[in-house]
């Protein structure tokens, strides 16, 4: 069972096809190369699987040391590969750095997008996830993070670009959990947020940073209750890390996602589950019990990412997850277009 803060499964969702539940996965391009991530590819194309990947347009050579051997658009066979699996079926997703070399290479602007562990052109990032102040006082503290660090729905910053984002990406991610059927934590998932208005959708995910998280979360027991509860996973992991050696796909990955593809499941890219979660939404916003329940959930149980508290994070400060509460706020719009984005390069992930 997993350990998150439950809401309890709610009505059961008639998924395209008669399935009886949903599942995807956005990949994260983060250390990611040709070489260890297409035989996953591989093995998801051949179960009848479709997901997301997020892809960097540009090389950023003066970056982090754990990722700046990460291939990118600018490198000609990802380039290739990156293409091909677009004509495939599998959807192309951004992970920061430059809209337009998006466009150019793969013929429009992506519709979905996570932000990048430290990138400064984040959106609504570190503390501005949060409404509360003593929140916003506590991550600050934890992290060592400046309030103004994240600055991509600042106007006027260099590394602004919310009127290009909010004109031209539908959905965003923000909170990940260790939960492998999301309607458990958020069921309003995807949601807005009037007051972060440069973003249109958001929607959270189940964390598995890595191939044993991901093996993990997709253990058989969790595979069950996915089913049994009619639920839906967007599996936030990256590809790129240990899921692939000497050309074939880790063993045990692959013994699970046969398993779960032998099952009456619904895999679309990330993109297309939501538009579908959308349209059958009553109502746009995120009611503010959840929002105060998904956001103890995350700071209790934490995703796994360095750039996400826990509950040990919480500790160090001598506060209970329990004496936490979230305000939630709603949304707008503004578009403007801008050419060209920037990043100050690639930190730790989160």
């Amino acid at each position: 069972m997993s350990d998150v803060m439950r809401a309890g499964p709610g009505p059961r969702l008639p998924f395209p096809g008669g399935a009886r539940f949903a599942f995807t996965v956005m990949d994260d391009t983060d250390v990611a190369t040709v070489e260890n991530v297409r035989p996953i590819y591989q093995l998801v194309e051949s179960l009848g699987m479709r997901t997301t990947k997020t892809v960097w347009p540009v090389r950023c050579e003066e970056g982090y040391g754990d990722f700046w051997l990460s291939e990118t658009l600018d490198d000609p066979h990802y380039r290739d590969f990156v293409i091909d699996l677009q004509a495939r079926g599998f959807e192309i997703a951004f992970h920061g750095a430059t809209m337009e070399r998006f466009r150019c290479t793969l013929g429009a602007p992506p519709r979905v997008h996570a932000n990048h562990s430290y990138n400064r052109d984040n959106l609504y990032w570190g503390a501005e996830r949060f409404d509360d102040p003593v929140l916003r006082l506590l991550y600050g503290k934890v992290f060592g993070q400046a309030s103004d660090l994240y600055q991509g729905h600042r106007p006027g910053s260099p590394f602004w670009w919310g009127d290009l984002c909010v004109e031209q990406i539908e959905y965003v991610r923000n909170l990940t959990f260790s939960e492998v059927n999301l309607l458990r934590v958020n069921p309003s998932l995807p949601y807005r947020d009037p007051s972060r208005p440069y973003v249109r959708w958001w929607f959270s995910a189940s964390d598995a940073g890595d191939v044993h998280e991901f093996n993990r979360l997709l253990r058989p027991e969790n595979q069950d209750r996915l089913e049994s509860e009619g639920g839906v996973c967007i599996v936030a992991t990256h590809f790129g890390k240990g899921f692939c050696r000497d050309g074939n796909p880790h063993p045990e990955t692959q013994r699970l996602l046969r398993s779960l593809a032998a099952r009456n499941g619904w895999f679309p890219p990330v993109g297309d589950l939501l538009d579908w979660l959308r349209a059958r939404r009553a109502s746009d916003g995120l009611p503010a019990d959840e929002w105060r329940r998904t956001g103890t959930t995350w700071y209790r149980f934490g995703a796994r990412r360095p750039g996400e508290a826990s509950a040990r994070n919480l500790s160090m400060l001598g506060m209970s997850p329990k004496s936490l509460a979230l305000r939630s706020a709603p949304m707008a719009s503004s578009s403007r277009q801008l050419p060209w984005i920037t990043t100050s390069g690639f930190g730790p992930r989160t």
